[in-house]
């Protein structure tokens, strides 16, 4: 999830202009827009000259008009959580970080675009990186590649799959390390959030 907050925050310095290709307005079209998004994430990191791939898992929320929540269940329980006015990272009841919208003026950019990304909101992704689409059936695929060379050196390539939702969430990074996340168990609307959830955006 850094690594996705890395990305979201590369994205803010990014400056394009590009026209939504035919492919992505037709994948928008696909794509489910609830205001509430829960679900099951699985994350498998291959990182270069490693044989054993380091795996995560636990819960994510995109609540639109609030923000991201994504806790990590296992190997270690942490809970991190992005709203227009800050980015908090929670080691149990323990604030470990915070950034503030205040001193950061990124904070509420790395919030919309993270939210984008989780959401599957290519048109603002398609401002940023050429997209490499294709869609079979009632699914789809693309590729992103950064349009700035100093992004596209920072953070590789891109790919998302999926259908109503984003399935699938993966990216070769420069440095030779894979990272692959994988959704399941998709929930929408108020019932989706759960207490603890709740709890953390009141």
């Amino acid at each position: 999830m850094n690594r996705l907050v890395l990305v979201s925050a590369l994205f803010c310095c990014a400056v394009a202009q590009a026209q939504v290709s035919p492919v992505v307005a037709q994948i928008q079209t696909m794509l489910a827009k609830p205001a509430t998004l829960c679900g099951h994430f699985d994350q498998t990191k291959n990182l270069a000259g490693m044989k054993k791939p380091l795996l995560s898992n636990g819960r994510f929320c995109v609540i639109n008009g609030k923000g991201v929540l994504w806790r990590t269940l296992q190997p270690f329980p942490s809970t991190l959580r992005l709203t227009r006015d800050e980015i908090v990272n929670f080691q149990g009841d323990r604030v470990a970080m915070r950034l503030d919208a205040s001193k950061e003026p990124t904070v509420r950019m790395i919030n919309s675009v993270l939210f984008s990304l989780l959401s599957g909101d290519l048109s603002q992704l398609d401002t940023v990186f050429v997209v490499d689409g294709k869609v079979t059936g009632s699914s789809w695929h693309v590729g992103l590649n950064a349009r700035a060379p100093g992004l596209a050196k920072a953070i590789g390539v891109i790919s998302l799959d999926g259908a109503a939702y984003v399935n699938t969430i993966h990216m070769d990074e420069a440095s030779g390390d894979k990272t692959t996340i994988q959704f399941s168990a998709i929930q929408t609307g108020e019932a989706a959030l759960q207490p603890a959830d709740a709890a953390l955006f009141r």
